[in-house]
């Protein structure tokens, strides 16, 4: 489809899109599976360790592919990626409803974690950038509300869906609502580009028509590249560490507050509570973002997850749940569109899916992390003490990573180089590598 002139920014319809992929995505994020981890143990009677370990190596597992699915999305564009995703997703939940059997849990957990956590979040974190460059923050930050709205959705949908239908039956409704409500929007809305519909990032005008990329167009850089700066690892570091705490508190979040004689309802109130403090914190960190540096932004994410690690060991009555919920939601909230936005402001657009397929690996392996230790402290010690004083060497590093990850720059040398592919298609080997 090619047209150009548009009054209209059909970056919009992009937007709602990436949102729903991150609303989507819901059965397949630790906030929903930490509903139903105390029914499979009060079923199949496994340990919290057993279920938290299998949860763990499935989330690990589907970490190592998400660089491949990233390689996908760039390679066959988020379109078609998001149809094939979504379709799978449902099938993996129709899956989870047979589950009998440690191997069948750890095939179920496997796939909802790629599909969902991993596939679905990398496609809404893929097409954003495409279509926005000088706005990105402000138009993540509006996507995320998808990802805010199915953190307070599913873990009351699932408690209401297994109390009417059972378990089983709730995985079978959650597969039918992504075949009816998202497939169908994904292949007939997204447009990968805005060059493929004759426009430029931002609601420009020329796109492709004048077979030129604009002198303004960012600097990308490929894997290899991005691979030799230090930045580059320092924020793989950082993405991994929101995984480990802040999966870890979820999937043992019911457990937790067993622990300080708050029912599991709560529980579930408070995550559902984060998600409605971590809308307004979308917005504010989107436009901040388009002020203070990136880096600065991420360092804050750490030290709210200091504070909200603290508060819940002092953790004795609602009052004090509800506050623990209000810190974490806004640090939460914050590190939503802070890893969105670092990965293309720092290594640009062209290669995006690759280089956020690596960044959201290391975010499942984060997550893969994040469960295991605390199911092994409470069979260990009886509760969650010792690991949560443990946990916070976590983002004490990940704010010293932040703040040593300076924005990399390319040598003159390889701008000429990318410079004279973009004008000379023909060339298949950038100068660079000559």
């Amino acid at each position: 489809m090619k047209q150009t002139g548009y009054s209209f920014h059909y970056g919009w319809v992009i937007i709602a899109i990436a949102a729903l992929s991150q609303f989507f995505s819901g059965p397949g994020q630790t906030y929903s599976n930490s509903i139903f981890i105390d029914y499979y143990i009060e079923q199949f009677g496994w340990s919290r360790s057993t279920v938290s370990g299998v949860y763990s190596a499935a989330t690990l597992a589907a970490g190592f592919l998400l660089f491949f699915i990233g390689r996908l999305i760039d390679r066959n564009g988020s379109r078609k990626m998001a149809v094939i995703v979504s379709l799978a997703l449902a099938a993996a939940c129709l899956f989870n409803s047979f589950v009998t059997n440690l191997l069948m849990l750890f095939i179920g957990f496997f796939f909802i974690r790629l599909l969902g956590q991993g596939s679905m979040a990398l496609i809404s974190s893929s097409l954003i950038p495409q279509w926005f460059v000088k706005k990105r923050g402000r138009a993540i930050s509006i996507a995320a509300i998808g990802g805010l709205v199915s953190s307070a959705a599913f873990p009351l949908m699932n408690v209401w869906l297994i109390d009417a239908f059972g378990w089983r039956v709730s995985w079978l409704i959650l597969g039918a609502i992504i075949v009816v409500c998202f497939t169908p929007l994904a292949f007939f809305l997204i447009q990968n580009t805005p060059e493929d519909m004759g426009l430029l990032p931002d609601n420009g005008k020329g796109g492709k028509a004048d077979g030129k990329l604009p002198r303004s167009e960012e600097v990308s850089w490929t894997v290899q590249e991005a691979a030799k700066t230090r930045s580059f690892w320092l924020l793989l570091a950082c993405a991994a560490i929101p995984g480990i705490v802040n999966t870890g508190l979820t999937f043992h979040l019911v457990s937790i507050f067993a622990e300080r004689s708050l029912p599991r309802e709560t529980a579930a109130a408070i995550l559902s509570m984060t998600a409605l403090i971590g809308l307004p914190m979308t917005f504010l960190a989107g436009r901040l973002l388009e002020h203070i540096k990136v880096q600065y932004m991420l360092a804050i994410v750490f030290f709210g997850e200091i504070a909200a690690v603290l508060l819940i060991l002092q953790m004795d009555s609602l009052p004090a749940a509800v506050a623990f919920g209000l810190v974490w939601g806004t640090s939460m909230g914050i590190e939503r569109i802070v890893m969105s936005v670092v990965w293309p402001n720092y290594f640009g657009r062209k290669h995006i899916g690759s280089i956020s397929g690596i960044s959201m690996a290391m975010i499942v392996t984060g997550s893969a992390i994040g469960p295991l230790p605390f199911g092994v402290a409470f069979d260990l010690f009886g509760g969650y003490t010792e690991i949560l004083w443990a946990i916070l060497l976590f983002p004490l590093f990940g704010m010293a990573a932040a703040m040593f990850a300076n924005p990399p720059v390319k040598n003159k040398k390889t701008l000429q180089a990318d410079e004279l592919l973009i004008e000379n298609p023909a060339l298949k080997t950038p100068l660079l590598h000559e």
